[in-house]
């Protein structure tokens, strides 16, 4: 493939897009890659679109080797399966909804679970025909509050999903752990780093969850590991290590005292160690309970409100809250909720007024750290107070137990207790065992070996294509632009004639019908007029692993030829160029 700058559909840019945040988005958009079209929305120019099938082709080479068979579903999609499944609802202002000229529903589709269920509702019926692992690779569409960072968050995407369909738990594994290796061998062959670790489902559920992240300083996930042992998981999924209950007796009554102005965790501390002192140590954050309390807001318009209780150390994590409470979505507790609410005192809130037995009837869920025996100074329910040794399972009961406070550097691991060190990183692939929800729901059953239906059990395999541009880029990139990894590179080699002198473009046309010729994938900077310093900043942008520059030494016989990775440059004979440049490529 000979690709020409003279013609081709290309302009960088030296300045950053206004709108840019991230190194991807600006380096993308710069480079001539992507051009947006509307917030969340992006056009892909020649460039791009090269290196986004040449993601495409990794992972069909890799999806068809496990024995996956590809399809193709509409974007376009009807009402009437999301609805079986409780997804129209679920998944509220999330999705694209649309009336056809007879007032039908429709959506574009946001993922296709359900249609790949009744795919193979439709033509399977028996255990014999099982398993089958069918995916696509397919452009989706979510209406996100607040597209950002280019093509990493966006309201248009291309996304492989794969799924497999089994007749018992024990194949499913089989199922899953081929899918997991093809993942290892498609991220490895993406040339950024990456780490699996432990994740939840989400609103699709299932169970064996586990994300591949893509290391990235600007990631939206946040994920820990441990220093001693191989645990890793999103944050999202992390689990407190739990403690043994602590026996009540012994254990002094609570008691209610005057504490004013203290509306504030710090404000508290510090009012409690100069009026209550310890005769152990001083009072800290962490023995004081903060109740945070904020409102669901369910898919079908319904409003709740939700207290969570958390040591005061700590804050409530959003994204680990969002997680549990799916697919309802959180909002603030208001000044007007809580003139509803006149049982709550702001600044003051306290279980005595919290769970759905309770006086606000507010349901109330507390951290796994609040466990009983353990003693707390937490809000009275009063201005300008606060109780003191109130006991977890003796004075106080929540509604239940949720993981949604912030998981913190140094925090014990779940598995081994060893220290968490967290990092940051971007998602690009998910794979988990889905389960029979989709199959329940749509009735997707096949007859097993006696002759009884049974409902088939399925696993759930995603990658973001679209997305692996962007993150390949956060990965592999310096001051001065991209560097592509060469499996996923527009071309190999970025050939440049510099100057003025008719040979070199003579030379440089040769060599670039050569490497055609032998296979290598060139993209040759042949503009006439264009000064060295413009092409050689133009090379760099681009990114393309070599770099090949034909000027002024040619007359001394020489070519050189430069890694974009590393920096090396290196002088090669002219007549050598072609079978250095073509050993090069071939290296991956």
């Amino acid at each position: 493939m000979l690709l020409r700058m003279s013609t081709l559909f290309l302009r960088t840019l030296r300045e950053d897009p206004a709108d840019a945040e991230v190194p991807s988005h600006r380096l993308l958009v710069r480079a001539g890659y992507i051009r947006r079209a509307a917030p969340g929305i992006y056009t892909w120019l020649p460039l791009g679109f090269e290196v986004l099938r040449n993601i495409e082709g990794i992972v069909r080479q890799e999806m068809n080797a496990i024995g996956a068979q590809e399809v193709h579903f509409p974007a376009l999609l009807p009402r009437e399966p999301f609805e079986a499944s409780n997804r129209w609802t679920e998944y509220g202002d999330n999705i694209f909804r649309l009336k056809d000229r007879k007032d039908a529903d429709y959506l574009l589709g946001p993922t296709h679970e359900e249609m790949f269920t009744l795919l193979v509702k439709d033509l399977y019926s028996s255990y014999k025909d099982l398993p089958v692992w069918l995916y696509q690779i397919q452009t989706k569409y979510r209406d996100e509050q607040r597209p950002r960072a280019g093509i990493l968050r966006g309201r248009e995407f291309v996304m492989k999903d794969s799924y497999s369909f089994d007749i018992d738990e024990e194949s499913l594994q089989r199922s899953y752990q081929a899918h997991r290796d093809a993942y290892v061998r498609i991220f490895d062959r993406f040339g950024f780093d990456y780490v699996v670790v432990e994740a939840m489902a989400g609103a699709m559920g299932g169970s064996a969850s586990e994300e591949f992240l893509a290391t990235a300083e600007h990631g939206e996930d946040t994920y820990v590991r441990c220093t001693t042992c191989d645990y890793a998981a999103n944050v999202e999924a992390v689990t407190v290590r739990l403690t043994e209950p602590v026996a009540f007796a012994g254990l002094p009554a609570s008691h209610v005292e005057e504490t004013p102005n203290t509306p504030t965790i710090d404000s508290l501390v510090d009012h409690l160690n100069a009026e209550f002192p310890r005769t152990d140590r001083r009072w800290q954050a962490s023995d004081t309970l903060k109740n945070v309390v904020v409102v669901l807001l369910h898919p079908d318009g319904t409003r709740e409100p939700l207290a969570v209780g958390v040591p005061g150390d700590r804050e409530v994590d959003e994204k680990r809250l969002q997680a549990q409470v799916e697919p309802a979505e959180l909002s603030p507790f208001t000044e007007e909720d809580f003139a509803a609410n006149p049982a709550l005192k702001k600044g003051y809130i306290g279980p005595g007024a919290l769970g759905s037995e309770n006086a606000s009837g507010v349901r109330f869920l507390i951290d796994p750290r609040v466990s009983p025996g353990t003693a707390w100074v937490t809000g009275a329910d009063e201005d300008a107070r606060h109780v003191l040794d109130l006991v977890a399972g003796r004075d106080f009961t929540a509604d239940g137990v949720i993981e949604a406070a912030e998981v913190r550097a140094g925090d014990p691991c779940p598995r081994d207790g060893g220290a968490l060190e967290t990092a940051r990183g971007i998602e690009m692939g998910h794979i988990f065992m889905l389960g029979r929800r989709y199959a329940e729901a749509l009735d997707c059953k096949v007859l097993d070996e006696n002759g009884k239906l049974v409902t088939v059990t399925m696993g759930s395999y995603g990658i973001g294509v679209s997305r692996a541009v962007a993150a390949i880029v956060e990965n592999s990139h310096d001051d001065i632009g991209i560097i592509w990894p060469r499996e996923v590179a527009p071309a190999d080699v970025h050939l440049l004639a510099t100057g003025k002198d008719p040979a070199v473009f003579e030379f440089a046309d040769r060599l670039a019908l050569d490497l055609e010729t032998a296979g290598v994938r060139v993209l040759y900077d042949d503009r006439k007029g264009v000064s060295p310093g413009v092409k050689f900043k133009d090379a760099e942008l681009l990114g393309m692993p070599t770099i090949a520059v034909i000027g002024k030494n040619l007359a001394d016989g020489m070519v050189e030829v430069r890694d974009r990775k590393s920096g090396e440059r290196r002088d090669v004979p002219s007549g050598e160029a072609l079978s250095v440049l073509v050993e090069e490529c071939a290296r991956i």
